[in-house]
């Protein structure tokens, strides 16, 4: 091939498109067809160039230019520092206010069942016989319970809480692929679990030991918990009335709000975790130590309310920027 030639007849195309490149925010609807157009001919320039010729200098303009294009026709990938931001201001907070009723349910739900439990406890003698011997009781609110928060270093508690909290939220996101239908029954082991553990302590007269160990990281703990379920069953529900969209347009839709449900509850459950290992065993006065988790509590419900209602008021649903399994349209 001449190359020269080649460069010759080619030359005012490779112009055309740097011109266009250069005034890519001022361009018509004809003038953006003309660069994608032009585009894919120069790419294909650039190929040929690249076979049949080793002019090192011809094959990086080329390159120079088909990458300035490429971005213009694509668009430029936003920056890691501006998805981590809209992530935590927008994406997270949005999801967790737009599915409040969900895991408010969840939470209203789980803390009757946990009451009811705990007063069945101590209202009847039977049920705590049947649960354990006196002297097994006597071990658990005397001794047991406390010593659980105590027993082992704070770091590796700290790991061994966030991994256990982390593995109730996750069962409540695969979950979701099965429409949710398993998260009541995960939800009502742990408030059978509470409920079971209070009634013991409160009818030992403990309530005092077992509010103060339980409320400090218990309020973040099962907040966390109460919102991967609400989001695990919002999927299943997208499933049964997806509204006038496609299902599965609702159900992809939903799926990536859970997946962000998931990254953001690993933050929320490594504090929860932080404040179980180094709050509720330490020396403060119980008052301090159930305020400081009702201070986190309440920062991550104001987070929520505060950017999400935002988030929601512009009519953001927390979704990825050009979103896959939406078409274009025109």
């Amino acid at each position: 091939m001449d190359i020269d030639a080649f460069v010759t007849a080619h030359q005012p195309t490779w112009d055309r498109l740097e011109h266009l490149v250069r005034r890519r925010r001022g361009l018509d609807g004809a003038e953006i067809d003309e660069l994608v157009e032009l585009y894919q001919r120069v790419a294909t320039h650039l190929s040929i160039v690249r076979s049949a010729s080793r002019d090192p200098q011809l094959v990086g303009r080329l390159s120079v230019l088909v990458a300035r294009a490429r971005t213009v026709v694509t668009g430029a990938h936003a920056p890691a520092w501006r998805e981590f931001l809209r992530f935590w201001t927008v994406s997270f907070p949005v999801v967790a206010y737009r599915s409040w009723r969900w895991w408010l349910g969840a939470a209203v739900a789980s803390t009757a069942v946990a009451v009811l439990i705990a007063a069945w406890v101590i209202g009847d003698p039977a049920v705590r016989t049947a649960l354990a011997t006196p002297e097994e009781i006597r071990q658990l609110v005397d001794h047991d319970f406390a010593d659980y928060y105590s027993e082992n270093p704070a770091g590796s508690f700290a790991a061994l809480v966030w991994v256990n909290n982390a593995w109730v939220a996750a069962q409540c996101v695969v979950f979701s692929a099965l429409m949710g239908l398993p998260i009541p029954y995960i939800l009502f082991q742990n408030a059978a679990n509470v409920g079971l553990i209070g009634g013991l302590m409160i009818d030992a007269g403990r309530a005092d030991v077992f509010f103060g160990l339980i409320t400090p990281h218990g309020l973040l703990e099962l907040t966390a918990v109460f919102l991967a379920a609400g989001a695990g069953m919002k999927v299943g529900w997208a499933v049964v009335a997806p509204g006038h969209r496609p299902r599965g347009q609702v159900l992809a839709e939903q799926g990536r709000a859970v997946m962000t449900v998931v990254i953001g509850l690993v933050v929320v459950l490594l504090v929860a975790g932080l404040i179980e290992a180094l709050v509720t065993p330490s020396s403060l006065p119980t008052w301090a130590r159930i305020g400081i988790g009702v201070l986190a509590e309440a920062v991550f419900l104001t987070y929520v309310i505060v950017l999400g209602r935002r988030a929601a008021r512009a009519g953001e649903i927390g979704d990825i920027e050009d979103a896959p399994d939406y078409a274009p349209a025109s």
